[in-house]
């Protein structure tokens, strides 16, 4: 019997993962990747935005690469990561330059329109730090089911941009780290006051950069307990016990 080992930050669990390029409306390659479940189809998708990549944001960012190591094979998902225009990680380099968030639009609608090509179940936006702006403002112009904003600065995103989702069917869901550098519950609770369909989750002990296990496992728990719940509470150790 093989012996279960517990899931820290460099587990990769089991998946079927495929180097992706998307095309945007403006003729740019963006890379990245896909991970699916191994073994059966995904019942829902996550399709992650990074943080600020002139900050040293990419789709390795260390939360949006363990989901996409870990949620395939304990939560049934599909997890998509790619590199915004201008940015590079170990995959390679995206076409292009950083947009300030603007140009970056077409990023987004090429990452849903691999998700309708592909056919890929429920797709949710996953935003961290710069993502999140990308999710607000953009996010509305798809069919998701829904955007899970972490460690949202609401830098970029107008007032007139947040209250489009005030009466919006999909679901918005934002952590809030109780030490952001940039957004505390405090100041979210009056940055979000116009959106009372909106589940905020403030994280006590939390931080904007989301490090350390503790804080990985409650980020990907919450997130898991939005997408699909049934699969909760995640498993520690692989193989998971019976």
């Amino acid at each position: 019997m093989t012996e279960a080992l517990e899931i820290r930050a460099g587990a990769e669990l089991p998946a079927r993962r495929e180097e992706i390029e998307l095309m945007t409306g403006d003729g740019l390659r963006l890379v990245g990747e896909l991970a699916l479940p191994l073994e059966h189809e995904p019942v829902a998708t996550l399709v992650t935005l990074h943080p600020l990549p002139t900050a040293g944001g990419f789709m390795d960012s260390h939360i949006l690469r363990k989901a996409a190591a870990r949620l395939p094979a304990l939560a049934d998902l599909a997890v998509l990561r790619f590199n915004t225009r201008g940015t590079s990680s170990p995959r390679g380099t995206s076409d292009g330059s950083f947009g300030e968030g603007v140009a970056e639009r077409a990023d987004v609608a090429a990452a849903m329109a691999f998700v309708a090509e592909r056919g890929l179940p429920a797709p949710w936006l996953v935003g961290w730090s710069f993502g999140t702006e990308l999710a607000l403002k953009y996010g509305l112009e798809h069919g998701i089911e829904g955007a899970i904003l972490l460690s949202p600065p609401l830098h970029r995103t107008s007032d007139a941009e947040l209250q489009r989702w005030r009466d919006a069917e999909p679901r918005l869901v934002a952590l809030i780290p109780e030490h952001d550098d940039y957004l505390r519950p405090a100041e979210a609770a009056v940055r979000f006051a116009g959106l009372p369909r909106l589940t905020r989750i403030d994280v006590e002990g939390g931080r904007h950069l989301w490090v350390g296990e503790t804080q990985t496992r409650r980020v990907l728990d919450e997130i898991v307990r939005v997408v699909n719940p049934a699969a909760l509470p995640l498993p520690t150790t692989w193989p998971p016990s019976a």
